[in-house]
């Protein structure tokens, strides 16, 4: 088979050289843009990584071609992040056109079965995140927030504390 057949061995040096330099470019873009690049932020964050990560791996897997649309393209791709990132922490306005908002789906052990639906959640997932978050109790539950990223937060208390309105202010009810 086709598919099987060895690799010439300088095509296998090019390949590794070409890791090498990918790799090392790598820490010096994550260092001149910060963490904010790879971390876990809003699935427009997400979908720049993976963009980041098919150039990488067509520039490793294809080191016959010259590297540098790989190098410009990353830069491209982190200098937009990094000013993207600027006009969001900058402006509400735009943050609230691009992002998503927290929403709401549990608020004092209540369901908010629409909210569910609109997220997309299962009553599993819902229940599997309050285990992880060592609830007992429904009426334990004060707030659980669907986050931008994707992440379920589950605020919970066995005291009847109210939760400060500035930890809610931007959650979608």
């Amino acid at each position: 088979m086709e598919i099987f057949s060895p690799l010439k061995f300088w095509t296998v040096i090019q390949m590794l050289i070409a890791a090498t330099c990918i790799y090392f470019y790598m820490i010096i873009i994550t260092r001149i843009a910060g963490k904010r690049t790879f971390a876990k932020m809003t699935s427009f964050d997400f979908a720049v990584t993976i963009a980041m990560g098919s150039i990488l791996a067509d520039a490793v897997n294809s080191p016959i071609s010259n590297l540098m649309p790989a190098f410009v393209s990353l830069g491209v791709l982190v200098v937009l992040q990094i000013v993207f990132s600027k006009l969001l922490s900058s402006s509400d306005r735009i943050e609230n056109l691009v992002t998503n908002t927290p929403l709401l789906l549990m608020k004092d052990g209540k369901i908010k079965e629409k909210n569910l639906k609109k997220a997309l959640v299962s009553h599993a997932d819902l229940m599997g995140k309050l285990r992880e978050a060592n609830v007992t109790q429904l009426s334990q539950v004060k707030a659980v927030v669907f986050e931008t990223t994707g992440d379920i937060s589950v605020l919970h208390t066995k005291d009847n504390i109210i939760i400060d309105d500035l930890i809610m202010q931007d959650v979608d009810s």
